[in-house]
């Protein structure tokens, strides 16, 4: 879809296509509508009016057909309190437009907003973008009516410049939440380890810097831990590393992801039901390959690393069996009690990697780790867990800024045992099911060596189905990208 930032004209009604006009809970028109009122004779607030349920309240909306020759059709959404529209709820009234036209025959979209900030009509053009996501390269016997007919949205504002200068940092954005949904919506026999790290490898062309270790580097590395998950799978464990220099001499900072490209919870195996999911096992990586995708495309002044794991779970006659014990990159032993709890032994030999040869600020962890934390936390927040404040802190700040939400879980210690094991020095599964978000987190904490860092469980958030966000259509998220770019750029670039 086209973005496109066009000279308000208050003497006139835009011409062709659908417009979309915000009405606040006051009852109060905006900008645009209020001009649009007048130039319509008044059919804005006669629509408003004759809607007696609509209050202006967020995500509501007026829909009119034809309410003038030139326009084929006019949405007024409400977008709450007139003193509280910013960023935010500018993404959503955008969303809303989209949703509310895209199937109506308009090709273009037009959001009237003269009168507001740049930034916030920057804001409303990435809400449309994020809406308009569509996972359809697969589908050949749709009909046409079926499909999106909104090919471009304009964003009407009083200054064009100022608004694509906002915009541009975000557009990158855009298209780094996308690349990410993109991976987690491929299905498994097109997205496996190796063809995923071919298609990181194709970012070099934005300046990252990316290799691809296969089983043979990784086994010289020691990484039994990661080697043992995939070892049931015919395709072969990769792991990719990636870099954006763009902080000179600064040490860097880290993000790693576990990379499950199928799960199938390998000789413990899962329930048939739902299994088909288990394609998102990944999301956690996406996040960090969408992460390095707009900081190396917004040429951010940071040096990041990205590590991700990546590795088929699979039932075979050499896949790894409950009892065996596998040596880790760190030299720690682990006894596999669970093949299904295979996350983390990836993330184990990846975190060890990292911190090893990067010697980063901090590392931050992305995983579709556990079930628990849906259970703790329900499908809209990720977990956090980390052994630094100040990681935290930042961490929250940045996920109230995006809307990608975050609550900090806690490490505490005495938990710590129910990973001890009998004959290793460690198990990969807690005591039974209590606490096995936190108890997933303390086996990761054995392998940071003391780094400051945060782990964010995104097994609730990575995929809605259905989805009640109106930026995130049924599917795939990107969860984390925003949310990281958004912390990279407020605490750690130069």
């Amino acid at each position: 879809m086209r973005i496109q930032f066009v000279a308000s004209d208050r003497s006139k009604v835009p011409a062709g296509g659908a417009l979309a006009v915000i009405a606040f809970e006051d009852g109060k028109l905006s900008w645009g509508a209020e001009d649009l009122d007048k130039l319509t004779g008044g059919a804005v607030a006669r629509a408003v009016a004759a809607s007696t349920r609509f209050q202006g309240k967020a995500g509501q909306s007026v829909d009119l057909v034809a309410p003038s020759a030139d326009v084929q059709r006019l949405v007024v959404i409400g977008a709450g309190a007139a003193d509280a529209f910013g960023g935010e709820p500018a993404e959503t009234f955008a969303a809303n437009a989209y949703a509310a036209v895209k199937l109506s025959g308009a090709e273009t979209l037009t959001l009237l907003l003269p009168g507001a900030p740049a930034d916030v009509a920057a804001r409303a053009a990435l809400g449309a973008v994020l809406a308009a996501y569509r996972f359809d390269k697969y589908r050949t016997t749709e009909k046409p009516e079926k499909k999106p007919s909104v090919a471009t949205v304009q964003v009407a504002v009083d200054d064009v410049a100022a608004a694509e200068a906002a915009y541009g940092p975000l557009k990158a954005l855009g298209e780094a939440v996308y690349f990410a949904r993109d991976l987690v919506s491929e299905p498994p026999n097109v997205l496996y380890p190796a063809a995923y790290a071919q298609r990181v490898k194709e970012l070099e062309v934005l300046g990252l810097k990316v290799e691809i270790l296969g089983e043979a580097e990784m086994e010289k590395l020691g990484m039994g831990s990661l080697l043992g998950v995939g070892q049931g799978s015919v395709r072969e464990s990769q792991l990719v590393v990636m870099q954006w220099k763009g902080g000179g001499d600064e040490q860097p900072v880290a993000f790693v992801g576990k990379g499950v490209c199928f799960d199938t919870g390998g000789i413990s195996l899962k329930p048939a039901d739902g299994m088909e999911d288990m394609k998102w096992d990944m999301g956690g990586s996406a996040a960090v390959a969408g992460l390095m995708h707009v900081l190396a495309a917004r040429k951010a002044k940071v040096n990041a690393v990205g590590i991700l794991g990546l590795v088929e779970n699979m039932p075979d006659g050499n896949a790894q069996r409950p009892g065996d014990v596998v040596t880790s990159m760190s030299g720690q032993t682990i006894e596999v009690i669970n093949t299904d709890a295979e996350g983390r032994l990836v993330l184990a030999d990846a975190l060890w990697y990292c911190q090893n040869r990067f010697k980063p600020k901090f590392m931050v962890d992305l995983a579709t780790l556990t079930g628990a934390i849906i259970i703790s936390l329900g499908n809209d927040y990720a977990g956090l867990f980390s052994n630094n404040d100040e990681l935290s802190e930042n961490l929250l700040a940045a996920s109230k800024a995006t809307g990608e939400p975050l609550w900090r879980m806690p490490l505490p210690a005495i938990y710590d045992k129910h990973i001890d094991s009998a004959i290793a020095d460690m198990k990969n599964t807690g005591n039974g099911r209590a606490g096995g978000s936190i108890t997933a987190a303390l086996f990761l904490q054995r392998f940071v060596n003391g780094l400051p860092w945060a782990h964010l469980d995104i097994a609730s958030t990575a995929w809605k189905k259905p989805s009640t966000v109106p930026t995130i259509p049924d599917g795939a998220v990107g969860f984390g990208v925003r949310l990281l770019n958004q912390m990279v750029a407020d605490k750690y670039e130069a």
